[in-house]
């Protein structure tokens, strides 16, 4: 078994740094409840007056989802990777009855606040809950340590996702599971960078990286994964999140343009799952369909 806390760990991106870091997007008023993420709208009734209870529900479902298609049983070593606050941490270990959840963020800010926000959770479960500092690209972690790895709306951010699918191979056990929910353009076609930078600040900025999914699915079958699977959310995303940010932004203002690229087909949301072989694999199977 190879010594994960000597593998090396990629420098942060100066954008990733300030986004997580001083700015703090998680105390942002679009998101709620310390997630950070966009929301599975699909069990909330948007003809009726959003709450913040909605928007923080959302939050949680779109871990459930993410969750339920990696099928964790009871007693399971779960990995989340880009773990931001923990709170999806919190729901696994709330929800889902597995023996130990690892929460692991590149930002050590992240980690402090995450830490911070869950200390009554770390005493009272310090054999089930952890937080640990990596890359998606280079995991602290030993190999075939986790049955589940997940991962929520943080993809969109990885430099690699080729040194990702080989690191969570590595740190699953045979017959794992990884579960990746993001967003990413809808193909490879010429000028979907330059498309959405026009569109949306934070490609502009370089803070999310215009990829289209389908190299999240090959990457996940280079490293040797079988039943790549993947399945577009959008339709249960963007409608919600662009009525939540309603609130506080005007229509052709950057946020709401993600629904607007969603309805061009440039960007769409989609969860991509696929199993490491070995005793007790997933039921997933047939090759990528993007």
């Amino acid at each position: 078994m190879s010594d994960g806390a000597q593998r090396v760990r990629p420098a942060m991106r100066p954008v990733v740094q300030e986004t997580y870091g001083p700015a703090d997007l998680s105390g942002q008023r679009s998101f709620a409840g310390g997630f950070i993420n966009f929301g599975y709208w699909r069990a909330v009734d948007l003809d009726l007056p959003l709450t913040e209870a909605e928007r923080i529900r959302s939050q949680e479902d779109l871990y459930r989802h993410v969750l339920d298609a990696a099928g964790p049983p009871r007693d399971a070593t779960v990995l989340e990777v880009g773990c931001g606050l923990g709170m999806g941490c919190a729901v696994t270990l709330r929800e889902y009855g597995p023996a130990s959840v690892t929460g692991m963020d590149i930002h050590p800010e992240q980690l402090r606040r995450a830490r911070s926000t869950h200390a009554g959770l770390l005493r009272e479960e310090p054999a089930r809950l952890r937080f640990v500092q990596g890359a998606a690209e280079s995991m602290p972690l030993d190999d075939g340590a986790f049955d589940v790895v997940v991962s929520v709306e943080a993809a969109q951010h990885f430099p690699d996702l080729d040194a990702f699918a080989t690191e969570a191979s590595r740190v699953l056990r045979p017959g794992g599971r990884v579960a990746v929910a993001s967003f990413f353009t809808v193909d490879d076609a010429p000028g979907r960078p330059d498309e959405l930078a026009r569109l949306l600040d934070s490609y502009a900025t370089g803070l999310d990286i215009a990829r289209p999914v389908r190299a999240l699915a090959d990457a996940f079958a280079k490293a040797g994964f079988t039943g790549v699977r993947v399945e577009s959310v959008g339709p249960h995303v963007w409608p919600g999140w662009d009525l939540w940010l309603s609130r506080w932004w005007e229509p052709g203002t950057w946020p709401r343009n993600f629904l607007r690229a969603y309805e061009q087909r440039i960007l769409d949301y989609y969860l991509v799952t696929a199993d490491r072989p070995g005793r007790n694999a997933g039921t997933a199977d047939g090759p990528a369909d993007a």
